[in-house]
């Protein structure tokens, strides 16, 4: 079965009040989909009810790769959001080396780089090389934005859910974000980035997010 990720009626709320409801969509290996709408309409929520963070009133989110039908969607993503979700205190390296072998699975040999020494090679895709040593905490916040970019490389999962995932960054950043989204769908992954920046990213869908109405 070719890889897909396929959602049918997702729904959700955030305490009583609905945020959205009945969004479906299939999404193919190389398959790419940007989340769009005004501040409130739900984007973030939608990404985090697909990552598993949120929990949704309705629907379902199914992975199709042919292997356990049984396994979470969870376990086959990475998940950007707002915050960076790396340790002040510890270096970049040593963010990265705990995200690669939380996130790396038992005979996962699949993706670009390996899980313990691949932190060089993807701080140096994002063009912070020769800074892994440094405290994540003493990095400028366009620094610390490509730091946790790096995290979705040491680990290789199918699906990359990014919640503005520019922020922070200057144009040549920007760029650079387009090319990692570019390179991963070469490789079969699938892209979901809510964002409000004009991002680069050709054959995607749009999902424009509209408070209690979702127009697709």
């Amino acid at each position: 079965m070719p890889f897909r990720l396929r959602v049918d009626g997702l729904g959700a709320s955030r305490g009583e009040d609905p945020i959205f409801r009945d969004i479906s969509l299939i999404l193919d290996a190389g398959g790419a989909l940007l989340v769009t709408g005004r501040n409130g309409t739900g984007k973030s929520t939608f990404l985090r009810t697909l990552a598993g963070l949120h929990p949704a009133d309705s629907g379902t989110i199914v992975i199709e790769d042919g292997g356990d039908a049984t396994a979470p969607p969870r376990e086959s993503l990475h998940y950007l959001g707002h915050r960076n979700a790396m340790k002040r205190d510890l270096t970049v390296e040593e963010n990265l080396l705990f995200w690669s072998r939380l996130t790396k699975t038992a005979g996962d040999t699949v993706g670009r780089l390996d899980a313990t020494d691949g932190t060089v090679e993807a701080l140096e895709t994002v063009g912070l090389g020769g800074l892994g040593h440094l405290p994540f905490g003493y990095l400028s916040a366009g620094q610390q934005r490509r730091a946790a970019l790096a995290r979705l490389l040491v680990a290789h999962r199918p699906v990359w859910l990014m919640d503005e995932p520019t922020a922070a960054l200057d144009t040549a950043s920007e760029r650079m974000v387009e090319a990692l989204i570019a390179g991963h769908r070469s490789i079969g992954g699938i892209v979901i980035a809510a964002t409000h920046q004009a991002l680069d990213i050709p054959g995607a869908q749009t999902l424009t997010m509209a408070g209690f109405a979702v127009t697709a």
